[in-house]
């Protein structure tokens, strides 16, 4: 016989309660607790492979200098884009989830992963579209197929034992399921979708794979109004967790690592959605500068850094004179306190009356960027707007601004700098602070081999004296 017990789940985090509870403690919502039957076996032997730990050996304290390391074996995949995000490749066993919101691209993304590994056998594994759904979109993809033998097996099941059967008979060296929003478990009583089927389904999967050393990428949803157990519950379970961003009146799409255990969490990919699939972008800077005939005033470009990688933006303002009694202070891409923070330091340090004015700040490309460093680049777009003088083409900015008016330093500033050269900008604003001033530090940063004018100032008011007279 099996075991049976009843929870309460919140649907908003996945909080689990003994009882019914009007506010959920955890995420601070209402209403959100549902009963569930929950459903256990009680053999030992978990579900996707039958005996296989009868016999296993417990597990006992080691010295962590005993402990023998080696480096993990990565897969490489034919996209960059997608290495660079993983940390350098698929690790064995590992377990990735891949979110986001509905039609952004995540399926398309994966199959697009699935037909494309060389010499390895893919098991693509959909709860949500039929074969012939799936045969549509495997011909629009008009990416090169393996000619390595490589082989993607199509599965349109939602069973988690039927699975594990097919999985036992094809034995594939990469497993992806789309979605984990769409799988049930015999041993638990509730609807597929519910917090105790998307956790149990993970646990299946997550034993699988690290037993067998046979990575698996899994598909999760988020809602827009968020009542639905999205990836967010399965986040302290699985090994990486992608974050696939972007409007989808945007042709752009982002690919951010939110959790990796097997690499940096500050990685990012760049994709361009097509009518034939996802196409790579290596260099984000082209596509984020416009390319314009004529000077214009507002327009600055900022050089800013998303992980390790540098990247090029535009940086809009627009000022004017607003109609009604309450000025407008509206930012796209840019958080908005901080631009007040901007507004207030142009207007207390270097006299701009802008506090009568509307404000409209934008980062092109529909990209949001949180790097301090864009500071400079949007004080000066701001100015140039609001005293209608445009900045000459050539130039960008890298330096994050005080309450004071004080350009302060930004790291990794010879990686900006190159990228600013490799693109044909002749000169960079930086703070002086970044310039080397020990003896030791001039041998550690050499800033003088790169042909570019960096123009090192301290303050925001020796900018505007350089730009403006």
């Amino acid at each position: 016989m099996a075991k049976t017990k009843i929870a309460y789940f919140c649907q908003s985090c996945g909080f689990e309660a003994a009882k019914w509870l009007g506010k959920c403690p955890s995420c601070q919502q209402w209403n959100t607790f549902v009963e569930e039957l929950l459903e256990k076996p009680n053999t030992a032997v978990p579900n996707w492979k039958a005996g296989s730990t009868s016999l296993q050996r417990a597990n006992k304290p080691v010295p962590v200098d005993a402990i023998e390391f080696d480096e993990e074996h990565r897969i490489l995949t034919p996209d960059q884009e997608f290495n660079r995000v993983l940390g350098g490749g698929i690790v064995a066993g590992s377990l990735v989830l891949i979110g986001g919101e509905p039609g952004i691209g995540k399926s398309t993304l994966m199959l697009q992963l699935a037909l494309n590994m060389p010499n390895m056998k893919v098991l693509y594994v959909s709860g949500e579209e039929s074969e012939r759904q799936i045969k549509m979109r495997a011909e629009r993809l008009t990416t090169p197929h393996p000619s390595g033998g490589g082989a993607c097996f199509i599965l349109t099941e939602t069973s988690t034992q039927n699975i594990f059967k097919q999985i036992e008979e094809l034995q594939p060296d990469l497993v992806i399921v789309d979605s984990i929003q769409t799988l049930h478990s015999a041993h638990i009583e509730s609807t597929p979708g519910s917090v105790s089927q998307v956790r149990e389904c993970t646990a299946e999967l997550l034993r699988f794979a690290k037993e067998s050393a046979t990575p698996v990428f899994l598909i999760g949803h988020i809602t827009k109004d968020g009542m639905i157990a999205g990836p967010k519950i399965l986040e302290h379970m699985v090994d990486t967790v992608l974050q696939f961003e972007g409007d989808r009146h945007h042709v752009y799409r982002i690919l951010r690592t939110i959790k990796n255990r097997f690499g940096s969490a500050s990685e990012l990919g760049i994709y361009e959605m097509q009518g034939e699939g996802l196409r790579e972008v290596s260099n984000p800077s082209e596509i984020l500068l416009s390319q314009r005939d004529e000077a214009l005033s507002g327009i600055t470009i900022s050089v800013t850094l998303e992980g390790m990688r540098p990247m090029l933006i535009e940086t809009q303002a627009l000022v004017s004179v607003s109609p009604y009694g309450t000025p407008q202070r509206t930012a796209t891409g840019f958080d908005t306190r901080r631009m007040s923070m901007l507004l207030a330091v142009l207007e207390k340090r270097c006299g701009f009356k802008l506090g009568i004015k509307d404000v409209f700040l934008n980062i092109t490309g529909g990209i949001r960027v949180e790097d301090p460093a864009i500071d400079l680049g949007l004080a000066v777009a701001i100015v140039s707007s609001h005293e209608d003088i445009p900045i000459p083409f050539k130039v960008c900015f890298a330096g994050e601004i005080g309450l004071s008016g004080e350009i302060r330093a930004v790291n990794r500033i010879e990686q900006r700098i190159a990228e600013a050269q490799k693109l044909g900008f002749e000169q960079i604003f930086i703070s002086k602070y970044n310039l080397p001033s020990s003896a030791q530090d001039k041998k550690r940063i050499d800033l003088s081999r790169y042909n570019i004018t960096i123009k090192a100032v301290s303050t925001i008011e020796e900018v505007f004296g350089i730009l403006f007279g």
